[in-house]
């Protein structure tokens, strides 16, 4: 962008095409504030925003995660006389989704006479995004309705919400309805399907699958291998690792050996875990992130040689979180280490204390050491600070209904609409 700007101050007169390659050029860097500066001084030259630039300034107000930038967003579309515009519009959606206020993002498309499949998917990836997964199966079932038809994104998207909540009919449904379709042989589409069928625990389908692509990429072989070692087929994972670097036409990344380092703790591997571990670093070059950190405490927990995940942690070159603490505390409750228990149940009450899992845990740690003095301490603690266990879940369209929104949603577009005569 410092070239970029070079070159933009030495143009005369930049038109309004200009102003927005260089609004664009500001979003996509990390210094997404000089998006507004330069928004602001192309105003001040007089030049006037169109679709693109609103577009553009609404998707950073997203990213950003500003409810108040977004809604002064949203007020500038309506000086410009530019809401309803298509391009514009289904960015608001997008905006408000990002946002979590799902409520205005549904006014907004139900505001469209006909809507197109942009906006189709745009709401339904709202809905996913916010973990309204029920309702973005019925909209792409209201789509299909409308005669509406879809492309590859939507049932990405679509096949995400399966996943995301275990709608494994609703999934295989969408499965019969891509075979019919000409998007059947796309890789994103096979990967959704994927990852669908895998969360739902029907491997052997997503094997299926992953063996009749003709075409495969990264994303492919990662879904493929950690669905495989989720679900404890340690072996079969290991060898598609094998296999892939076999083949030689993807080279793994860090989510590969994620797959991989699982498989080694779901199989009691710790010699093979290590190898993998030192491996990613050595041979590949992969920085190791907490989420490998947490799989090797895993592994070394799994196998009880706590001692040696607890001093992995103390050696991280990272701070240590919550789920990594959680892991070796429920490792110490697995083979009985009540000393080093309780050492990290101490760095827990520093980042969650209120969390329900650890009581629980230490409470069952207590129980099977036969400190029964202990155990009820615990769960006196528990019911003085008033945490509760959490209660077992319910399927898709379980019995407890989904918790309204603010009452007041609705009413903010209406404010919105009328705060630019202010």
């Amino acid at each position: 962008m410092d070239y970029a700007v070079s070159v933009f101050e030495n143009t005369e007169n930049p038109d309004g095409f200009l102003w927005n390659t260089m609004i664009r050029g500001f979003g996509r860097t990390n210094q997404v504030y000089k998006v507004f500066d330069c928004f602001k001084k192309m105003q001040e030259k007089g030049e006037k925003a169109d679709n693109f630039t609103l577009s553009f300034l609404l998707k950073v107000s997203g990213q950003l995660g500003s409810v108040v930038l977004g809604k002064q967003m949203h007020c500038c579309t309506l000086k410009h006389g530019l809401e309803t515009h298509v391009f514009v519009r289904n960015t608001l959606i997008h905006l408000y989704g990002m946002l979590g206020i799902t409520e205005i993002a549904h006014q907004l498309f139900d505001e469209i006479p006909k809507p197109e499949l942009v906006a189709w998917n745009t709401i339904i990836d709202c809905h996913v995004h916010c973990g309204n997964h029920r309702k973005a199966l019925e909209l792409f079932s209201r789509m299909l309705r409308s005669s509406v038809e879809p492309d590859e994104a939507t049932l990405v998207v679509t096949l995400a919400a399966c996943s995301a909540s275990g709608a494994l009919e609703f999934g295989r449904w969408v499965h019969s309805f891509i075979c019919r379709t000409t998007l059947v042989d796309i890789v994103s589409v096979s990967n959704a399907l994927i990852d669908m069928y895998a969360k739902c625990g029907e491997v052997k389908e997503a094997y299926d699958i992953f063996n009749n692509m003709i075409k495969r990429n990264i994303v492919s072989w990662n879904s493929m291998i950690l669905g495989l070692a989720i679900h404890g087929h340690v072996d079969e994972a290991l060898v598609l690792f094998s296999k892939m670097l076999e083949e030689k036409l993807e080279r793994p990344n860090d989510v590969t050996f994620l797959g991989v380092l699982c498989a080694c703790g779901h199989g009691g591997m710790v010699e093979e875990g290590r190898r993998y571990f030192d491996s990613m670093q050595k041979d590949y070059h992969i920085q190791p992130t907490i989420k490998h950190y947490g799989c090797m405490v895993d592994v070394l927990g799994r196998a009880g040689l706590v001692e040696e995940a607890y001093q992995l942690i103390r050696d991280m070159p990272m701070e240590c979180n919550a789920i990594v603490w959680r892991t070796l505390l429920a490792a110490c409750r697995l083979h009985g280490n009540v000393e080093l228990g309780e050492q990290v149940r101490r760095h827990l009450l520093d980042l969650e204390p209120d969390h329900s899992s650890d009581y629980v845990l230490l409470a069952n740690m207590y129980a099977s050491a036969g400190q029964w003095d202990d155990t009820a301490r615990v769960r006196k603690s528990m019911r003085e600070r008033g945490v509760q266990k959490p209660q077992p879940g319910n399927s898709l369209f379980g019995i407890h209904p989904r918790l309204p929104e603010p009452t007041n949603a609705l009413a903010e577009i209406g404010e919105i609409r009328t705060a630019y005569t202010a």
